[in-house]
């Protein structure tokens, strides 16, 4: 059989920005984002987009956010950023209008592929339609799209894509019933 060999590992094809852009933008993230004092979410909205997310109105950002590169950001209107939460977005992620993301949430869009001796980097974006509903602690996968107003519960993980309404939970998260707003 044949094994993983890391120092085969090459990312050199991956280039998300300049250096310059990357260390700005940590720093940044690191003062403004990744701290437990609560600096208002409008000055965080314009930080981000001063990077190059896209950000609609009405956006809740608390304190203690980590996201890694605003420029693959896309936010609709009226949506929550809760605490603790990482958007580790190497590929884009594109948020819908309505949309809640609860503590310790985790949106995930890079692995590696496990079949290769060189572990390539795997990317796949991320789409969080209007209306859903991320739970505190849960994860979503790469290539992952929460159809709209889909629920993944707490602790939960998102591997293939939650469909219209759905309430899925576990791990892999499955469906457990329908959504009914009031």
């Amino acid at each position: 059989m044949n094994t993983v060999k890391l120092n085969q590992y090459n990312n050199d094809i991956y280039k998300p920005g300049s250096t310059l852009k990357k260390i700005l933008w940590y720093f940044t993230n690191m003062i403004f984002f990744k701290t437990l004092f609560p600096f208002p979410s409008s000055l965080k909205v314009k930080l981000l987009e001063l990077f190059g997310a896209k950000i609609a109105k009405g956006i809740v950002i608390k304190p203690n956010v980590n996201i890694k590169y605003p420029w693959f950001l896309e936010i609709g209107n009226d949506c929550w950023i809760g605490e603790e939460v990482w958007i580790d977005n190497l590929a884009p992620v594109k948020m819908g209008s309505n949309v809640v993301l609860s503590q310790g949430a985790y949106l995930l869009t890079g692995s590696h592929d496990y079949k290769k001796e060189s572990f390539d980097l795997i990317l796949g974006e991320i789409a969080l339609e209007d209306g859903v509903w991320i739970g505190a602690k849960a994860v979503v996968c790469p290539s992952v799209v929460c159809k709209s107003h889909s629920v993944l519960a707490v602790g939960s993980v998102a591997t293939q894509d939650l469909e219209v309404y759905g309430i899925y939970q576990g791990n892999p998260a499955v469906m457990k019933r329908t959504r009914e707003i009031k």
